[in-house]
């Protein structure tokens, strides 16, 4: 498969958050309906003010030129990772980590403590559990782990 990572512009916006979608859907069981329209407008809303936050995001295209993934990273922090359904086990979420570990220094994530399969990745690529909080940085009631990238030897 031929990818592409690219920074990511307001034409892509809104393709982004209906992949955000169903990539939660796929991944985030423990989310509520109303978590999830509660959440998208956040979202698109942290798209939409990027620049000015200081979120670096980054698209992941195919050949054809379509949005497969992508991430989100303000300072040495990962915000977010997201990598189309159709597209899981194809080595996108290595490949976005990876160029952002690279590329951008990211040695930081939360990753949602009821996502197991999305914390088995973070530490089957290096990370390590530091910390965790109660709930998300929103104030819902989903802990969330502390990871840091532990450092090569």
């Amino acid at each position: 498969m031929s990818l592409a990572i690219t920074p990511a512009h307001a034409a892509d916006f809104q393709s982004m958050l209906r992949l955000w979608e169903r990539s939660v859907r796929a991944t985030h069981h423990f989310l509520r309906e109303d978590d999830i329209a509660a959440i998208r407008p956040e979202v698109a809303a942290a798209f939409q003010a990027a620049a000015s936050i200081g979120l670096v995001l980054l698209v992941c295209r195919d050949a054809d030129g379509q949005a497969t993934g992508f991430a989100g990273v303000v300072g040495c922090k990962l915000e977010m990772l997201f990598v189309d359904p159709a597209c899981f086990g194809q080595g996108l979420g290595r490949t976005l980590l990876t160029h952002a570990v690279d590329a951008l220094a990211v040695s930081e994530v939360d990753v949602n403590e009821d996502n197991p399969d999305a914390l088995a990745f973070y530490l089957r690529m290096g990370f390590e559990v530091l910390g965790r909080s109660a709930r998300d940085g929103a104030g819902r009631p989903y802990p969330l782990l502390h990871l840091k990238l532990r450092q090569a030897a």
